[in-house]
């Protein structure tokens, strides 16, 4: 080990004379599996590094983890693995109830295999739950078949069929686990880097949040899946399980994405806020380049949660779409007849979806904004005048790499995550509600012409406004009727002297 000191360093210095970043842009950091490796061009920190990865490096206690963040220490331990563990709990949750087939067996191993016990867990538990389902949505669909009522009742029997349909989530998830976990690798391969240039471990503090999240938002599910089954139907508890089962499924991919896309906004301010204070004391060309190829990392992060979770969340955004309108609409043309029980509970539904979508977009336009446009404003705000000609050129290549490189999240190419997305959903979402009503109200018309009066719930709503006004408007609607049909039958005068002059 003691021969590989002095060749490292002298790398090391050729690398600050270096004025491009080309080779650091495309070599993947340290890693456990082979640290010794990566020992060729590294940075700064990297050697100690290197020596606790490759002596299979255990996490330090918590008491130093604190001391991690803190800008007075030269070389601090190395805590890998901080954005994994960050989002454990949510992760743990969503692989007991068989969703996430993910192995991880170290930093930057985390890998999809079939033959693992996890994805034999989770088509062992899919298959069982798809049975469980089937039976209900038998006898959701008997009770479809049976109904006799309104429009609008058979729009709410049609929202306990729609809620059954995350269950395509799971296998969607297994088809993406594979980008899912190089994601996850990613993130550890990043967080090396991180510590290769600023000297400190990845300071994120989200673990705690993701463990209450964990805790709070399964009950919350629960206790919104029953109360809507005891307001709008027969409390029966052997077909609220799969319910509550598939609704924390929603509520924990959206807690899932919450998490990772707070993840990025937090590291893009710490990189922003770091880099900016290192300008102040140190100003070279090739830090400015390191700070670069991190924030190219960092934005290539940003677009591949977009693509590593693509078909996942654009089902989510479908299904949350779907659900809003229906449950809206129930709720609109059921307060016709006043606020009643069941408007609990499609109530509950409306507003438990409307902010898991409005939390699924606002964090993902947060991120995006984070790591894009407040790191240009950095840029921008950065004294060229003190700076050599190297480090001012580095400066505007660093500029136009975020500007050329897109830091949205993106699922596919099919639409940008973000507060406009749930603007034009909402906008959509109002175009359908207005053609549903429109529709409510023509059935009664047509009905009317052809039975000759049954009354519908808008209907009832209009005549019961007016009220003593369409009482006197009948009334005397009666009264002309009454004096046309008189004049009708009286007969007129001049026929009746035609018929004399015949006669005579």
């Amino acid at each position: 080990m003691d021969m590989k000191f002095p060749h490292s360093f002298s790398k090391m210095a050729n690398y600050y004379r270096r004025k491009k970043d080309a080779v650091f842009h495309n070599a993947k950091p340290i890693n456990s599996g082979n640290a010794q490796a990566y020992l060729y061009g590294v940075r700064k920190y990297s050697i100690g590094l290197a020596e606790r990865l490759d002596a299979d490096y255990q996490p330090p206690p918590s008491d130093r983890k604190k001391s991690s963040d803190s800008t007075g220490s030269n070389n601090p331990e190395f805590t890998p693995s901080v954005f994994y563990r960050n989002i454990a709990p949510v992760n743990w949750f969503l692989r007991i109830i068989g969703v996430l087939p993910i192995v991880r067996r170290g930093p930057a191993r985390a890998k999809f295999e079939m033959s693992s016990a996890s994805f034999v867990y989770s088509v062992v538990f899919f298959m069982l739950l798809a049975c469980y389902v089937g039976y209900v949505a038998n006898n959701r669909i008997h009770i479809v078949r049976s109904l006799s009522g309104p429009f609008e009742e058979a729009v709410i029997a049609y929202l306990f069929l729609v809620n059954i349909l995350p269950i395509m989530v799971i296998p969607i998830l297994w088809w993406e686990a594979r980008k899912i976990a190089k994601l996850f690798n990613d993130w550890d391969d990043f967080e090396v880097l991180y510590y290769q240039i600023s000297g400190h471990s990845l300071p994120l503090r989200l673990r705690q949040k993701a463990l209450y999240i964990a805790i709070v938002l399964p009950i919350l599910s629960v206790l919104s899946v029953v109360i809507t089954h005891i307001t709008m139907s027969d409390l029966n508890i052997n077909q609220v399980v799969p319910y509550c089962i598939l609704d924390n499924l929603t509520a924990m991919l959206g807690a899932w994405w919450f998490l990772i896309c707070e993840a990025m906004s937090t590291t893009a301010h710490l990189l922003a806020e770091r880099f900016q204070k290192a300008l102040k004391h140190i100003g070279p060309a090739a830090m400015v380049a390191d700070y670069r190829v991190l924030w190219l990392r960092l934005s290539k992060l940003t677009r591949d949660t977009g693509n590593a979770m693509c078909y996942t969340f654009v089902f989510m955004s479908l299904y949350l779409f779907f659900i809003i309108t229906l449950s809206i609409y129930g709720l609109m043309s059921q307060l016709s007849e006043g606020f009643g029980i069941k408007d609990i509970g499609l109530t509950i539904t409306a507003l438990w979806n409307i902010g898991l979508l409005f939390y699924i977009c606002d964090e993902a336009h947060y991120a995006s904004v984070n790591v894009r446009t407040n790191f240009q404003k950095k840029l921008l705000m950065v004294e060229l005048n003190w700076m050599n000609s190297d480090a001012q050129t580095e400066i505007n290549m660093f500029l136009r790499a975020t500007e050329m490189n897109p830091s949205t999240i993106n699922c596919g190419g099919f639409f940008d995550v973000n507060r406009s997305l749930f603007k034009g959903l909402l906008t959509t979402m109002v175009t359908y509600l207005v053609v549903l009503l429109q529709f409510q109200i023509s059935i009664p018309t047509d009905k009317g012409d052809s039975d000759g009066g049954t009354n519908i719930t808008v209907v009832d709503m209009l005549m019961d406004s007016l009220g003593n006004d369409m009482t006197i408007l009948s009334a005397s609607s009666s009264t002309t009727t009454h004096s046309t049909a008189t004049s009708s039958t009286t007969p007129p005068p001049a026929s009746a002297k035609h018929g004399r002059g015949h006669r005579g």
